[in-house]
């Protein structure tokens, strides 16, 4: 989760300035060194993505909530024992990651994950922008939408059982042409990714994966929240100053798992550029999920008449601004790729806690369930 880096062709976590240089002594290549104006196109562009993410990610949560309240449906939240034993299975698997790269060839590697993020960007793109063509109402669309498909896929049962017919498999398929044309707008992106791996289409799938996770991603208490992100604050700390394994993942895999964008857009142009600002999307989704949390603690605390203003959302949301502009003010000033979350987790803990002692909403905060009534009924 290394944030807010900048990169050269092999996606390096250090300023390119560092590797150029280093390499500009045998090879006599020309040092680039990135313009001020292109730095700050740069990282306006990840700080601006990041935080479109969270907000929008952060209100879906919200209607993701009601809409399986409404429905019934069984939600799976992160618990204390989830949210303890995440960072270790972080670990393992980012370690796991690392001996296969020592061990495997690359081109293997790369073939998998080729495909792997091709598929799941398309699933991912498709849920996060077909809400959106919902909402657009247009002559054009409402004609499409008049043609109503239906699959119905049912698991057979044989006629001799007496099992209950609840029990059997039962999959359920609704859509239109407007969803066919989303859809296939979505593998069109997901084509381009494979095939060219350019630079704007892994950021269309990285941001999509981004609100998707944060929807979906449930802290259950805001002590689940809390305990996560200390356990990925030394997990970043660790794997980015204490060993060299984080830096070699990175480098080693072209995946839209990072937002990125070009130092060089204004010299080499939009499809010429190859020096890269960069931010992990796990610097986006941990900390994205915690402020989804408290924005639906005070949708709570709306329903019951208290207070009507999104307080602590906004809090955490300022927060994890201030944090991303210390992040990068700090990687210019060491030239060195920054752990985000050894500045994330501890503005976005400290500021709504500190709300809360202030406004007497500790005891409310801590005591905050999201879906308590299911769990009692269950």
């Amino acid at each position: 989760m290394a944030a807010a880096s900048t990169e050269n062709d092999t996606f390096s976590p250090a300023l390119d300035t560092i590797d150029i240089l280093n390499q500009t002594n045998t090879t006599k290549k020309e040092i680039f060194i990135a313009r001020t104006d292109g730095m700050l196109l740069s990282y306006s562009f990840l700080l601006l993505a990041a935080l479109l993410c969270v907000y929008f990610g952060s209100y879906r949560s919200v209607t993701r909530k009601n809409k399986q309240k409404k429905s019934g449906e069984k939600l799976d939240v992160l618990t204390a024992k989830d949210a303890a034993i995440f960072p270790f299975i972080a670990s393992g698997f980012l370690f796991g990651i690392y001996l296969v790269i020592l061990f495997v060839s690359k081109e293997y590697i790369s073939f998998v994950l080729n495909i792997y993020f091709f598929l799941i960007g398309i699933v991912a793109l498709y849920r996060a922008i077909e809400p959106v063509f919902a909402k657009i109402r247009l002559p054009l669309l409402n004609k499409l939408r008049e043609r109503q498909f239906h699959i119905n896929l049912t698991e057979n049962k044989p006629s001799d059982t007496a099992e209950n017919e609840s029990g059997l498999m039962h999959i359920d398929f609704k859509f239109d042409l407007v969803d066919v044309g989303v859809l296939f707008l979505c593998v069109l992106v997901g084509v381009w990714y494979l095939l060219k791996r350019h630079w704007i289409a892994n950021n269309i799938f990285g941001i999509a994966f981004s609100i998707n996770a944060i929807e979906i991603l449930h802290f259950n208490k805001v002590l689940n929240g809390v305990v996560l992100l200390s356990g990925l604050f030394v997990y970043d700390i660790f794997w980015v100053f204490g060993t060299n394994v984080m830096v070699t993942v990175a480098k080693s895999f072209d995946a839209p798992i990072k937002l990125l964008f070009p130092l060089d857009l204004i010299e080499n142009g939009l499809f010429a550029a190859n020096k890269f600002a960069m931010l992990g999307l796990g610097d986006i989704v941990i900390p994205g999920a915690f402020i989804a949390l408290l924005l639906r603690y005070d949708m709570s605390r709306r329903q019951t008449g208290r207070k009507s203003a999104a307080l602590y959302f906004t809090v955490s949301f300022i927060a994890y601004v201030i944090a991303l502009i210390v992040t990068i003010l700090v990687l210019q000033m060491f030239k060195h790729a920054q752990p985000a979350l050894l500045y994330i987790v501890p503005l976005c803990l400290i500021f709504p806690l500190v709300t809360a002692l202030i406004c007497q909403d500790w005891t409310s905060m801590f005591a905050y369930e999201d879906h308590s009534e299911e769990k009692k009924n269950d």
